[in-house]
């Protein structure tokens, strides 16, 4: 394919975006952080109740990867991971919420993408765990292949983009797909489950979440193996506080790098004091120097790592091996064992 025509496209479309974007006034550096540490807690977007990523366990504690990543922000910015405030949010309801700054950060299942960025005035920090589109259907439906809906009714969630892309997946005009769109994930669930569509499609990792509580148990509902889409997850702030967005994005960076050093919940203040490596004694050269950037106080990498362990720790505690949902690392791994997640260096 020429690659010229293929430019040109992409640029008519960067100038169209563009040329939409709401002005935003922006805000002074580091209001958000400042109003953090004034009302003495972050306040967190998170999902209705998500199994491994924000929900509610028995005695009321919200856990999950999500949730998790708050606690690790508000160890990084106010020394207790537990000064959190979980507001639940419909997806249809979240980018409204980061722009108001009703919260002022969404870790709530959400992909990354070019829209969201330029129209919504969202700023994602990086990317928490790597997704992908899929469907779920009955076990003793008969269907084998995402092909075999064609013609049926599937429930979706509103406010996401995969009413979209599962058009898009059968043809640009649908081919006979029949989207119920429901306000609330549990809500398509429970639509789905009723008999109420053929299909559920969401990220698989949700899709893998709602099947633990399915009618019949989790076998009785298998998940299709095609992948319609790139869902990069990723937690995000309102954009026009730079100081806000880059202390959230190293919190998550830190995550990520500690596990490929080697640094965990159970050693990370030896490994620091006794500076194992050439990347910590870095680190630690200029730990000065970051923590009046950040506007955090000494010691945070160790907070953030104490409180929730490093990313490979927090992945099998919520979604992997030692979680309900069992999800294999895939490309979720470190790039170091063959996938792609990948800190820029501490130093």
């Amino acid at each position: 394919m020429n690659f010229m025509p293929r430019c040109r496209a992409l640029c008519i479309l960067a100038i169209g975006l563009l040329g939409a974007m709401p002005a935003v006034s922006p805000a002074a550096a580091g209001d958000v952080l400042q109003a953090v540490k004034a009302r003495g807690n972050l306040r967190c977007g998170v999902s209705e109740g998500i199994i491994g990523f924000s929900a509610k366990d028995t005695s009321g504690r919200w856990t999950g990867l999500d949730a998790d990543f708050c606690r690790a922000v508000a160890a990084a910015v106010l020394g207790d991971p537990e000064k959190v405030e979980f507001r639940p949010l419909k997806a249809s309801e979240r980018f409204p919420a980061l722009n108001g700054r009703v919260v002022d950060l969404l870790a709530r299942n959400t992909s990354w993408t070019m829209s969201r960025e330029i129209l919504l005035n969202a700023r994602f920090a990086g990317v928490l765990f790597y997704d992908a589109q899929g469907f779920m259907v009955g076990a003793s439906s008969g269907v084998k292949t995402a092909a075999a809906l064609k013609g049926s009714t599937v429930c979706v969630v509103k406010g996401t983009t995969h009413v979209e892309q599962m058009i898009d997946y059968f043809g640009g005009g649908g081919d006979g797909i029949t989207p119920l769109i429901i306000d609330s994930e549990m809500g398509a669930a429970d639509a789905f489950f009723a008999g109420k569509c053929r299909a559920l499609t969401s990220d698989v990792s949700l899709l893998a979440a709602v099947r633990l509580r399915a009618p019949g148990g989790p076998q009785s509902f298998v998940i299709l193996p095609e992948r319609i889409s790139k869902e990069p997850l990723s937690p995000a702030v309102a954009s026009g506080d730079d100081a806000w967005f880059m202390t959230v994005r190293w919190v998550l960076f830190a995550l990520i790098a500690a596990e490929e050093l080697r640094i965990t919940r159970a050693n990370v203040e030896s490994t620091l004091n006794e500076k194992h490596s050439a990347s910590v004694r870095r680190y630690l050269q200029y730990e000065k120097q970051y923590v009046k950037a950040l506007g955090v106080r000494p010691g945070w990498v160790v907070r953030v790592i104490k409180a929730t362990g490093n990313y490979g720790e927090m992945f099998e505690r919520n979604v992997g091996a030692g979680s309900a949902l069992k999800l294999e690392r895939g490309i979720n791994q470190p790039w170091t064992q063959g996938g792609v997640m990948y800190a820029p260096p501490l130093r």
